[in-house]
């Protein structure tokens, strides 16, 4: 598991100060960027050096509070499946002990022509660390 803290700015927010929605999404990307990185890895070097893209095909979130202008979250992200195909990650952002959403990206790995393609064994075996 990853943690990483975001603080919600004002832009996050709707008129009534509460973070919206869609933007818990980002959070999750903020996350899985994280998880990512934190194997020894980038989106960049995925895309660039080993040609694959992979993008969300599936998401899932269950929203349980509101974040508010300036709260401090943190984002949990964990591996919850990776098979050669697919890969899905798990979120859990919380502002202090208190659950605020948790959901669930699923991505499959592509190349530049759009082709699905088997994930590199480099990136299977980086992401099981």
């Amino acid at each position: 598991m990853v943690e990483i803290s975001y603080r919600v700015i004002y832009g996050d927010t709707d008129c009534g100060g509460v973070m919206y929605y869609a933007n818990y999404l980002r959070l999750f990307e903020i996350g899985r960027t994280e998880f990512i990185r934190q194997r020894g890895l980038t989106y960049k070097e995925i895309e660039e050096d080993l040609g694959i893209i992979l993008p969300v095909v599936e998401v899932y979130a269950k929203y349980k509070a509101s974040a508010r202008y300036d709260d401090l979250l943190t984002i949990k992200t964990t591996l919850s499946e990776l098979k050669p195909f697919k890969i899905t990650f798990s979120y859990e952002i919380y502002r202090k002990d208190e659950l605020l959403c948790q959901g669930k990206t699923t991505h499959v790995p592509i190349n530049r022509e759009g082709k699905i393609v088997r994930l590199p064994e480099k990136i299977q075996t980086l992401l099981k660390k």
